[in-house]
């Protein structure tokens, strides 16, 4: 539900951005953490979309390729503010990692010899405390009845058991089939959860087809003209487009697409692998840091900057090309009985993902644990605000482990 304060579309775009990029300086613990980063920020404190609007955007997401919190936050920029709000909440939660990793490629920080240090096992326990605090507040909006509850907990085995993409979408997929097989249709309100209609269908669908345009011709275009510029988009776009989940699922196809081709040295690539687990904000910012070091041109700052729009353009083309209609079908009545095995699915993939790999490597210590525990106790009795939560433990991290 978004609010209608009576601010220009100017100011709404300023306003994304400078939400975004607060988060994106902030957002540490991987694509599960920014989910509830998200949930904090714009469900809870800023109301601009319902607790069941905001589980239908991480649904939609989880079933589109590419990085599934880039793309509930393109998602909320764009019903916010339109395309120019999508492209702010991008740049802003994308480019202060970004930058990070570029500064790395150049040599200007070693952020790999502190990746094991005190201050981040205190960033990895308050990603504990946002994660389990969203799934709480989740669980209690998403699943209240014992049949929404057993679907997440079957989900929930079901994407701890079989890994990879293939248990993440069995789990949506079981929501999904359970939901329309053993809920009961609700009543769907008119009013009190309609999106505006930010895109045409006509847009919508230029943009879906452009996806599939770039994704077939991309290759033939490169491999004809030979030109590093295409072939680096080609590359980088290709990795944006086949990988599900996001995060560290798009590795190996990076490892496949530049250490495999001799592009980029295989102890480069791990180093600019572990610096990225010492920045905020999404890891597909990882992409920058291989255009930067790829030994074919462009490189540098050049080739930072066309990886980094190659391998997200596919998600901004989904969420644009896909956004429409799933507001459309989520106000029918059976469509909602399907979201809400949906929703209740998504519950139970965030808790098999919460487990692990969030509390497994985010709890290496019984430092750690008090740490994550009293983060907790702040963000769900004190109420503090995600980013000073995560600054706290940090900061705790660094003094005492």
């Amino acid at each position: 539900m978004m609010a209608s304060d009576g601010t220009g579309r100017a100011g709404r775009v300023t306003e994304v951005f400078r939400i975004f990029l607060l988060l994106g300086v902030t957002s540490f613990g991987g694509p599960v953490a920014h989910l509830g980063y998200f949930r904090g920020a714009f469900v809870i404190r800023r109301k601009w979309l319902s607790e069941a609007a905001y589980a239908d955007l991480v649904a939609l997401c989880q079933f589109l390729p590419g990085p599934s919190s880039s793309q509930v936050g393109m998602a909320i920029g764009l019903q916010r503010a339109g395309v120019p709000g999508m492209l702010a909440a991008w740049a802003a939660f994308t480019l202060p990692s970004a930058f990070l990793l570029l500064a790395f490629a150049f040599g200007a920080a070693s952020l790999i010899q502190v990746a094991g240090a005190g201050w981040i096992d205190g960033l990895k326990a308050a990603a504990v405390a946002v994660v389990a605090h969203a799934l709480m507040g989740m669980a209690r909006n998403l699943t209240p009845d014992k049949e929404r509850f057993a679907i997440a907990v079957i989900a929930g085995l079901l994407a701890y058991m079989v890994s990879g993409v293939a248990g993440q979408l069995g789990a949506i997929g079981f929501g999904a089939m359970a939901g329309w097989l053993l809920l009961t249709p609700p009543a769907v309100a008119a009013d009190k959860d309609e999106q505006p209609a930010i895109v045409s269908h006509a847009t919508a669908i230029a943009a879906l087809m452009l996806f599939a345009a770039l994704l077939l011709f991309l290759p033939l275009l490169a491999d004809i003209t030979r030109d590093g510029t295409l072939q680096t988009i080609d590359r980088f776009y290709r990795a944006g487009s086949l990988v599900f989940g996001g995060g560290h699922v798009v590795l190996p196809l990076l490892q496949a697409e530049v250490v495999n081709s001799g592009l980029v040295e295989q102890d480069a690539f791990l180093a600019g692998y572990g610096a990225a687990q010492a920045v905020p904000g999404p890891l597909f910012s990882f992409s920058a840091y291989l255009g930067a070091l790829q030994s074919q041109a462009p490189s540098g700052v050049a080739g930072a900057a066309i990886a980094l729009a190659a391998i997200y353009l596919p998600s901004s083309l989904l969420v644009v090309g896909t956004l429409p209609y799933w507001n459309r079908l989520r106000r029918q009545q059976r469509a909602q009985q399907l979201l809400r095995g949906v929703n209740a699915g998504v519950v139970g993939l965030l808790a098999a993902a919460f487990y692990d790999p969030v509390l497994l490597s985010g709890i290496p210590s019984s430092g750690s644990a008090v740490i994550a525990a009293l983060a907790f106790a702040a963000l769900s009795v004190w109420r503090l605000p995600a980013w000073a939560v995560v600054l706290a433990a940090g900061a705790a991290g660094f003094l005492f482990l």
